[in-house]
This record gives C-alpha cells, sequence and structure tokens, in this order.
C-alpha cells in the first residue's frame, strides 16, 4: 500500500473538512525555529517518517520557544527510527486537551465482509489493538448505501458520547469515510482525535494508506512506485518499477539493498529471485557462504520473456558487481521457459563486456526440461563460469552458495592477476 506521511494526509484531511492543528513543515532547525514564531504559540516538533512508534522512539518532542523547537529538530532531524531516517519534521501547535478518541477505517477482505470497516473509540492515544472490545465502537459499511451523519452519531452515542461534542464529532468521523472513499484507502485513521478544553474538535495525528492498484486514478498524488514503499526510490528502483507499471504480467520486483559506492568495495552479487520463498532461501544461502545481494528481485507468477530480460539487464547494470545468481529454489506452476529466453538474451549481451563473469542459475518447476535446453545452448560458448542447475539441487541451498562462493573467488583472482 502507498503510504502517506502524517503531515501529507492531513493535507487531505483540510481538503475533507477535517479540522486539524496549525502546522508547518520544515527541514531544517532554522526553517522550524522560523515556523514556530509563525505558528506563535508553543509546538510540539514531530519526525515525518513512514512508521508508526516515532514517540517512543524520541520523534516527539514539545518545545515552549522557537529556540527550543530548533534544538529539539536538531535532535530529530537525521535520527533513524524503524531503519528510516527523519529529514523532515511537523512543526504543530500544542494542543490543550481535555479528551482523546480515536477513529478509524480498514478495508476487511473477509469473505462476509469485503469493504470497509468503521471504528470509533472514546480511548484514543493509544494502539486500538490494546483497547477493550467493549469500548470500540464498528460498522461494516455498505459502499452502495454510504454513509450518513445519523449513522455516526448513533455510533459515538453508543461509545456514551453527549453533550456539546457529539455532533462535531459524528461530524469529523463521517468526513473521514467520505475521505476515505474519495482517495481509495485501505486504511485512514486519527489516533488522537482531540477535544479540546475550548471545545474544538482537532485530527491531531493521521495515517494514510491507499490502494496501489487505484493510484493510476490520483496523479495528483505524486506517488513514484505503485506500491508499498517506504523511503526515496532510488534511480535503479525508479527504473525496476517502469518494467510493471503498465505491464501487469506477472511480477518484476526490484529493490535495491546497497548503494553504487557500496558495491564498488567489493563482495556483492547480482541477485534474481523467483518467488518471495525461493527469494529469501537463495539470499540466506549467500550470506552463510560471506556474499551479500546487490539487489532483490523477484520475477514470479508466469512474468512475460521481456520482463524477465530487463530485470536481468537492470541488474547487470549494477556496478562492482562480482556474480550473477537466479534463485528459483520452488517448484513453480508458472511456465519457466519464459525466464530461461528472457536470461538467455540479456545474458548473451552482458557476458562478452566482462570476460569470466560469474553466473549460477537455479532454474526448475513447470517446463523444466525445455527451459533447462534453452539455458544450456544459449550459454554454452561462455565456458564453466556459467553453471547451470534443475531440481537435483532445488532443497540444496548450501551447494549452490558455495558453487556462486567458488566462482566470485576465482573471478576475483583473475581480476586481481590482470
Amino acid at each position: 500500500m502507498a503510504k502517506f506521511l502524517e503531515y501529507q494526509g492531513k493535507e487531505h484531511f483540510k481538503k475533507a473538512g477535517i479540522p486539524v492543528p496549525e502546522g508547518i513543515v520544515a527541514s531544517t532547525p532554522e526553517e522550524v525555529v522560523e515556523a514556530a514564531r509563525t505558528i506563535g504559540k508553543p509546538v510540539v516538533v514531530k519526525a515525518q517518517v513512514l512508521a508508526g512508534g516515532r514517540g517512543k522512539a524520541g520523534g516527539v518532542k514539545l518545545a515552549a520557544t522557537p529556540e527550543e523547537a530548533g534544538k529539539m529538530a536538531e535532535q530529530i532531524l537525521g535520527m533513524t527510527i524503524k531503519g528510516l531516517v527523519v529529514k523532515q519534521v511537523l512543526v504543530e501547535e500544542q494542543l490543550d486537551i481535555a479528551q482523546e478518541f480515536y477513529a478509524g477505517l480498514i478495508i476487511n477482505s473477509a469473505q462476509d465482509v469485503r469493504g470497509p470497516v468503521l471504528m470509533f473509540s472514546p480511548e484514543g492515544g493509544v494502539d486500538i489493538e490494546s483497547v477493550s472490545e467493549d469500548k470500540i465502537a464498528t460498522r461494516n459499511v455498505d459502499v452502495i448505501k454510504g454513509l450518513m451523519i445519523h449513522d455516526t452519531l448513533d455510533m459515538a452515542v453508543s461509545m456514551g458520547i453527549n453533550g456539546p461534542v457529539l455532533r462535531p464529532l459524528a461530524d469529523v468521523i463521517l468526513k473521514l469515510y467520505n475521505a476515505f472513499r474519495k482517495n481509495d484507502c485501505r486504511a485512514l485513521e486519527i489516533n488522537p482525535l482531540v477535544l479540546t478544553k475550548d471545545g474544538k474538535v482537532l485530527a491531531a495525528d493521521c495515517r494514510m494508506e491507499v490502494d496501489d492498484q487505484a493510484l493510476f486514478r490520483h496523479p495528483e498524488f505524486g506517488i513514484k512506485i505503485g506500491r508499498e514503499f517506504l523511503k526515496e526510490p532510488t534511480d535503479f528502483e525508479l527504473m525496476g518499477w517502469s518494467f510493471e507499471a503498465n505491464d501487469f504480467r506477472g511480477t518484476s520486483y526490484l529493490a535495491e539493498m546497497a548503494p553504487p559506492e557500496e558495491l564498488r568495495k567489493g563482495g556483492y552479487v547480482g541477485y534474481h529471485g523467483i518467488g518471495g520463498g525461493a527469494a529469501m532461501l537463495g539470499m540466506d544461502a549467500l550470506n552463510k557462504v560471506g556474499l551479500k545481494v546487490a539487489d532483490y528481485a523477484d520475477t514470479s507468477g508466469n512474468p512475460t520473456a521481456s520482463k524477465v530480460y530487463r530485470a536481468v539487464k537492470l541488474i547487470m547494470s549494477q556496478p562492482g558487481i562480482e556474480g550473477y545468481f537466479l534463485s528459483g529454489f520452488m517448484m513453480a506452476n508458472q511456465e519457466q521457459w519464459h525466464h530461461a529466453h528472457g536470461i538467455v538474451k540479456a545474458l548473451r549481451e552482458e557476458l562478452p563486456k566482462r570476460p569470466g563473469f560469474p553466473v549460477v542459475l537455479l532454474l526448475c518447476g513447470n517446463k523444466e526440461k525445455q527451459s533447462q535446453e534453452i539455458l544450456k545452448e544459449g550459454l554454452a560458448e561462455f565456458g564453466d563460469r556459467v553453471e547451470i542447475y534443475d531440481r537435483e539441487h532445488v532443497y540444496d541451498a548450501k551447494f549452490i552458495g558455495g558453487r556462486v562462493k567458488a566462482l566470485v573467488e576465482e573471478y576475483r583472482k583473475e581480476k586481481a592477476a590482470a
């Protein structure tokens, strides 16, 4: 799912008419100081990363003055939260909180639901999973009938809400559903939804995730890669995504595991998996023999030969890699000869440029005999640095990892002697 940072989600809240605290995004301590001055009151400085647990990690800090906000920003910017580097913060007015609520929607794909589930709780500010069931009102929303204000009023009343806050809360819950539908979300949450001591209802936080398959309807989002991606994509990853952006015949997933400057230090292999389980098995095999994967690639689900070809070409384009490994540790039901054709074409173009470059191919499954013939005939001229294995070794990751290691060491010796 495509995820949005808090400040990005709150922009969509504003468009939906959901009140949010006054806030300004900043990327440097100096910008934070200026933002706090503009807001003109005590602020909270909040790390903007696509991960939960910011508060526990020290990514949310209070500041009474602009100068103090700048000091808090110095501590937060550049820190790592769950593997993600904080590059921006949201400087937001502090709220004088009287009560915290939770409101959210998710898609429940269970057969008896298959639609949005709306949730409301008078106990916000904590993980909804930790709230007892009797404190959560839920409603399976019929997407044909939609949601009406009396529905959200009933939800709030069922949780003991009454008095002047009832209507504003119900109004926000209804607008939350409308934003959920309009933006093709799979999850949209406000936690906490705050009632201030002066009677205002504000969305103090936002978690927004959009269905990848609906992103073509939302060019305004500016999403560069239409799948869950927790960091700014690299050129390698953008190129990989271009192979499948408009071609849904199988998967062609490519992700950079190390930057080019790191690859040039040596010890990295261009990695190509077929299927998630097989890919993990192959990565583990390489790690155990002291090699590292330059990339994570998965071509599965019966991709075309052209899609496989593009993936191999991109893998081989990485600077400094010392081998190419196809990890097909699976008895796949896909037509493997598509893989064979794509791999042969790519390697026949690439291997002449780098004599002695190690290649280990493990490919088995449907059309295995034909696939093996295509690989062996198409790559025969490249000698014993190209090793091809079939189902005989499908459960022998240790052996395959050892062969990759041995060929890489031979290649290194030749390069050192040259």
